[in-house]
């Protein structure tokens, strides 16, 4: 690229605008309401999971501790997308400048990182919670499960902080159409004027590193776990360890999944509405279904949520 294009591309405008979703739908306003509805679904149905874990004393165990946490990074995952792309279609506007890009692009980064080795932490804590039951109370003990979360989110961090701002000072060409609904590193790395294939490798690099941990050490933790469940006489026994680790292993699948297509496959296998898609499924729909599954087909939540209401309906009788 010449000094003039250079030039161009640094003096000229200096934000993005964001295609989204609503210039792909014919029924724009319809998707909006749909969008918006499911943000405030993901919104309630994650913090009264993190409100039951908190207030009921039957759950203060680290499972729930866990699921605590997934529930905050759902939160956190869902607003850092969502409340601009909405806004942005209700006011008619396109626009996202340079930092906040940057900045929307380290907290995704971070928020999915962090997910990636808390959902390792979970399968390891059913592990231990299923094969050594006994010594369950020592091996994760506060101090383990804090150590195990704040690693967590410290992985996490390495990773936004890493590939955050080597996209972001790549030049761009004079285009600065992201066709996404955020600014997503495959998507923004498409405007790259310059050759971005050691970036590309380099990025592989990272994600094969991000997610080999994880999945080494949930495919080590579930395969103890199924050899243990299998060896158990008790029936019950079986459905509740089965129906335990079964949530999980769904969480597990729905977000890596998505993960390896976005970052691992080949740039061939991808196109804007292909990846848009995706990127709906993991950053809007993930943080609703991961409530539904983990308090639907577990008897303890559900327990509580019957508690909170029956609460809340005597308390209002009382009022009247």
């Amino acid at each position: 690229m010449d000094n003039t294009t250079w030039v161009a591309n640094h003096t000229g405008r200096s934000d993005f605008d964001l295609m989204g979703l609503f210039s792909h739908s014919k029924h724009p306003a319809l998707l909006c309401v749909v969008i918006f509805v499911v943000f405030l679904m993901a919104l309630s149905g994650n913090t009264i999971l993190i409100l039951l874990i908190h207030f009921d004393a039957h759950l203060h165990n680290p499972m729930y501790f866990f699921i605590t946490q997934l529930s905050l990074m759902d939160v956190m995952y869902i607003s850092v997308t969502v409340p601009k792309m909405l806004m942005d279609q209700v006011m008619g506007v396109k626009e996202i400048s340079a930092p906040e890009c940057g900045m929307q692009m380290f907290l995704y980064l971070t928020l999915g990182g962090s997910e990636f080795f808390l959902l390792a932490a979970m399968a390891y804590d059913r592990y231990v919670a299923i094969c050594h039951p006994l010594r369950y109370p020592i091996l994760m003990n506060h101090r383990v499960c804090l150590l195990l979360v704040s690693s967590s989110w410290l992985l996490g961090s390495v990773d936004g902080f890493m590939l955050t701002p080597i996209t972001m000072t790549f030049p761009f060409c004079r285009s600065r159409e992201i066709h996404h609904f955020f600014c997503e590193v495959p998507a923004v790395m498409k405007l790259s004027c310059s050759d971005t294939s050691l970036y590309e490798t380099l990025m592989y690099l990272c994600c094969v590193f991000m997610l080999l941990i994880p999945v080494t050490v949930i495919s080590s933790s579930y395969s103890f776990i199924l050899f243990t469940i299998h060896r158990m006489n008790s029936a019950e026994g079986r459905k509740k360890a089965f129906a335990t680790c079964s949530s999980h292993i769904m969480v597990v699948i729905l977000f890596y999944g998505a993960a390896v297509y976005t970052y691992m496959l080949p740039t061939s296998y991808h196109t804007p509405e292909r990846d848009m898609i995706l990127s709906v499924f993991y950053t809007i729909l993930t943080p609703v279904l991961n409530p539904l599954i983990y308090s639907l087909r577990n008897k303890d939540v559900t327990r509580a949520l019957k508690k909170m209401l029956n609460a809340v309906s005597v308390l209002q009788e009382s009022i009247k």
